[in-house]
């Protein structure tokens, strides 16, 4: 089964022993691509791992720590062929990511955040609120991590309304009258955390703001939110209580690995799609952590075909809670994303947002 067939089933729906055989073939497959068609993967993996010929075990891949991907330029694909470079996060002075991306592969993370988004909104386009300001999509073809992501997510909605103005100021008029244009029909909302926090949630939430017919989508970094002793729950019941919202779904994911994206289920635990892994790591030994021990998190996906982004060891903590059995019926690992490894950069979409305003 390829990673076309994958997106075909109904996301979630592969019990794990399937999926990781599935995985495992995929990836190996994958990984022989990268060696052969980019030179800087081949070399990292020989000095890295340098009796490695093939996984037996998801946990046998080779993965690459994120910070190489500052350090290095890892592409897979000829430089005519580069369609899009996507950059991570990161304040002044810091080095960002670079990820190259070509149209199939492109194609491939639009196909597969559909999959995802329709089983989080349903099948049909929804009328949508970014909390964003327009003024962050301009260069098409070269966009920060942040700019990806709003682009990325306003395909999954219609009558696009902008929330914030270019000073980040929220367009309360503009957000009244685009509630009363819905008159109480489903809408979707998608914004990093700390921004909707900040700019949306602290500026209404001492006034009457109906937001009870939303499907709210978000994600970015935590860590603002964690210095302000906010943490997801405590997010979730603010904004019910204040504005009505109960269809709130946080997701996980960056740049390096962009499309694959890990979105809450209604337990409010990450899952994993049918085209992707997570795997936890021991910090001192790095083997894989026993079942509900937290450690770092690695990710794995079928996607990245123009970068080596396939097996990436993440800078972030997380513990898996469960294979197979979460309620609701859905298939494969479910986690929770911890916080930073302490020390490692400033990474989250709205938290290099939130350092920037307060610096």
């Amino acid at each position: 089964m390829k990673f076309d067939d994958l997106l075909k089933l109904p996301q979630y729906s592969l019990p794990y022993a399937e999926k990781e055989r599935i995985l495992l073939d995929g990836l190996n497959e994958l990984d022989e691509h990268h060696r052969r068609n980019c030179p800087e993967y081949n070399r990292l993996v020989s000095v890295l791992w340098p009796d490695y010929r093939k996984a037996e075990t998801l946990a046998d891949l080779p993965y690459l720590a994120v910070g190489l991907f500052k350090s290095h330029r890892l592409c897979s694909i000829p430089k005519e062929n580069i369609f899009k470079t996507l950059t991570s996060s990161g304040t002044t002075g810091q080095a960002v990511s670079q990820i190259f991306l070509d149209v199939e592969t492109a194609q491939r993370q639009s196909a597969a955040l559909s999959r995802i988004m329709t089983h989080t909104l349903g099948p049909n386009r929804l009328p949508m609120i970014l909390v964003e300001s327009s003024a962050l999509l301009k260069d098409r073809a070269r966009f920060s991590a942040r700019a990806a992501g709003v682009l990325g997510m306003m395909t999954f909605g219609r009558d696009h309304f902008y929330a914030l103005d270019e000073k980040m100021e929220l367009d309360e008029k503009g957000l009244q009258a685009f509630l009363e244009k819905v008159n109480g029909k489903p809408f979707f909302m998608f914004g990093f955390t700390f921004m909707i926090w900040q700019y949306l949630y602290q500026r209404i939430a001492d006034r009457s703001v109906d937001l009870s017919q939303g499907i709210m989508v978000h994600g970015g970094g935590w860590k603002k939110l964690q210095e302000l002793a906010v943490s997801n729950d405590e997010f979730k019941r603010k904004l019910r209580e204040k504005t009505g919202l109960s269809r709130i779904y946080n997701f996980y994911g960056l740049v390096e690995q962009v499309g694959s994206i890990y979105v809450e289920g209604e337990n409010g635990y990450l899952f994993a799609p049918n085209y992707a892994d997570v795997i936890v790591r021991d910090p001192l030994t790095w083997e894989p952590a026993p079942m509900g021990t937290p450690g770092v998190l690695q990710v794995l996906s079928l996607l990245p075909l123009s970068y080596p982004g396939h097996s990436v060891l993440t800078e972030d903590l997380g513990i898996i809670h469960g294979i197979d059995d979460a309620a609701g019926g859905r298939f494969g690992k479910y986690f929770s994303v911890l916080g930073r490894i302490p020390k490692a950069e400033l990474r989250g979409c709205s938290d290099v947002h939130a350092s920037q305003v307060s610096g």
